[in-house]
């Protein structure tokens, strides 16, 4: 194992992680960095990256009997010890695998314009945050670092990945580890409003799980004893920092705006609560 990560070559760098090569591997580190409406803000957020990174694993572990992923051991560099982890090298899927269960955030938006999510018809009369009959797919393009996501309807999203058959497959499989998740969150007294995944395959593997999974970043959690359909939820996820990044008239171009202590604190609060309830384990 390399000494550091400066004996490594770095792979790629985004948002929250930056990848690393090791050899035939990646080793996978997660920042304390927090992005809103896809701008990295100036502060972090202590034991931001830890919790990103446990969290993937115990669902990594949950979910290995639906869909295989890449993680290999958490055989890291000292420094990354707790927030990285080895996984094989995929070639990724260029779209975000969303799933929705409830009608919030940009699906809210576009259901309001048009009485679809990503050219999926909805029912008339939803309201802000309702459960929807069953868990929809409606993925999203990968944006370059700076700008943002743009949802695509399904036959769109099988032209960026070239098959419709892998396409209906990656939907399956996304629906049901968000099923899974669900499952386990509600059984916690948390709600799994929506969430995204990232595929790519591996030679014997079409579809292999990557990135993170099921994290405060890449998903909504709201409490169940709180929730209320009509109306936004509170939430355990980064929902509060940009609720607060919209509170100060922020115009969602860079920089973003600084973040005082109490939502820096509040915002790591959350963020623990939502690891510790979900996998029943604290945060050493």
């Amino acid at each position: 194992m390399p000494a550091t990560l400066d004996d490594l070559k770095l792979h790629a760098s985004g948002k929250v992680r930056e990848i690393y090569e090791d050899g035939e591997e990646l080793i996978m580190v997660a920042s304390d960095r927090i992005s809103v409406y896809d701008v990295i803000l100036p502060t972090e957020i202590p034991d931001k990256g830890r919790v990103l990174t446990q969290m993937s694993l115990f669902w990594f572990e949950l979910t290995a009997d639906v869909c295989p992923n890449h993680f290999i051991s958490e055989d890291v560099p000292a420094e990354a010890a707790g927030r990285g982890m080895r996984v094989r090298k995929l070639e990724m899927y260029p779209v975000e695998c969303v799933v929705r269960g409830y009608l919030s955030g940009s699906g809210w938006k576009e259901y309001r314009e048009t009485g679809e999510v990503c050219g999926i018809s909805l029912p008339e009369g939803l309201q802000e945050s309702d459960k929807l009959p069953e868990p929809i797919f409606t993925p999203a393009t990968k944006a370059e670092l700076g700008d943002h996501d743009e949802n695509v309807d399904f036959d769109r999203a099988a032209e960026i990945i070239g098959s419709r058959p892998l396409t209906e497959e990656l939907r399956r499989v996304s629906i049901d580890i968000y099923e899974r998740g669900a499952e386990h969150a509600a059984e916690r007294g948390i709600i799994l409003a929506d969430t995204k995944f990232e595929f790519g395959q591996s030679p014997g593997a079409e579809v292999v799980l990557a990135d993170e999974v099921l994290t405060p970043d890449s998903s909504r959690f709201w409490p169940a004893d709180t929730y209320e359909p009509g109306k936004a939820q509170p939430s355990f996820d980064k929902q509060y920092v940009r609720d607060y990044a919209d509170s100060v008239g922020w115009d969602h171009t860079p920089p973003g705006p600084e973040l005082p202590d109490d939502v820096v604190q509040n915002t790591r609060a959350k963020y623990i609560e939502a690891y510790e309830r979900i996998t029943d384990r604290k945060l050493d």
